[in-house]
Formats: C-alpha cells, sequence, structure tokens
C-alpha cells in the first residue's frame, strides 16, 4: 500500500534521503548545536555543552544523531573528539527545499492562471444559496430520528 502512495508523490519519494536530515534539524538541542559550529571551525563536546541546559553525554548523543544524518562530522585529535560541521549534507537538505519550494510555485501558477480564466467563478454554488435563501425555509442540521414526539421517518 505504501508503494503505491509513492509512486504517486515523486516529491516524497526524492525526499527519502533527506529525511534523516530533517529529523536531525527537528529537535532545538541539535539545531543549536548546528548553530555552534556554524560560528567555529571545530569544537569539542565541552565546548559544544558549556552553558548548555543538558549534560555531555546527551550532548554527544546528539552530535552522534547529526552524525549519522551527515550533518557533522568528528575527528579524533589526541584524547578530544572534535566535530565541524558538514556542508555537503545540508545542502543536499537545502536542494530538496529548493525542489519543493519550485513545485509549490507550479502549482500555485496554476492556481492564478485558473482562477484567472474564470474557473473560479461562484457558478452553480452561488445559485444554490440564492435559491436555498428565498425558498424561505431553514436548513435542518439534525435528523428527525429519535426528537421527543415525532415519528421516525419512513
Amino acid at each position: 500500500m505504501s508503494g503505491a502512495r509513492r509512486s504517486r508523490l515523486p516529491a516524497a519519494r526524492a525526499g527519502v534521503s533527506e529525511a534523516p536530515v530533517f529529523a536531525a534539524l527537528g529537535d532545538e538541542t541539535r539545531l543549536s548545536l548546528v548553530a555552534a559550529l556554524c560560528r567555529r571551525a571545530a569544537l569539542s563536546v565541552t565546548r559544544l555543552s558549556e552553558g548548555a541546559a543538558v549534560t555531555r553525554q546527551a550532548i554527544r548523543k546528539h552530535l552522534r544523531v547529526l552524525e549519522h544524518a551527515g550533518v557533522v562530522a568528528s575527528e579524533r585529535q589526541g584524547r578530544e573528539t572534535l566535530f565541524r560541521l558538514e556542508p555537503d549534507g545540508l545542502d543536499e537538505a537545502r536542494r530538496y527545499l529548493d525542489r519543493v519550494s519550485a513545485e509549490w510555485d507550479r502549482a500555485l501558477a496554476r492556481l492564478k492562471a485558473f482562477v484567472e480564466a474564470g474557473g473560479g467563478e461562484a457558478g452553480s454554488g452561488e445559485r444554490r444559496r440564492r435559491r436555498g435563501a428565498t425558498s424561505g425555509r431553514a436548513r435542518r442540521t439534525r435528523p428527525r430520528r429519535g426528537l421527543p414526539g415525532r415519528r421516525a421517518p419512513g
């Protein structure tokens, strides 16, 4: 069943490889780590955890998630592990967002052309509203069945 859904949604299929990046960046702590790594070339877990509301161990786990998603890379230097931003991982996500944005632009252009061509006129819906308003009858919002003192239709 999910295979049929994917074949109808080419943008969703294309975004499967970018899903880990978006999942990784969806966490506030991980997003702040990425921002810190944007400001500096490479930082250790100790430096990244300074002023953080979570422990160094939690920061390390967040960095592993970012590393798995391809957003950061680690390098061992002596006793420390330094983490640096991996721009290629973010570029892949940016390219995906650019494709989705282009699809939305095309869809909005089609909608605009449709409305400007007169396809968005009220037409039969407007006639129905006018007919209902002139009939003088209020529209019934609940069924008759089950109301006290009334018989069920049928």
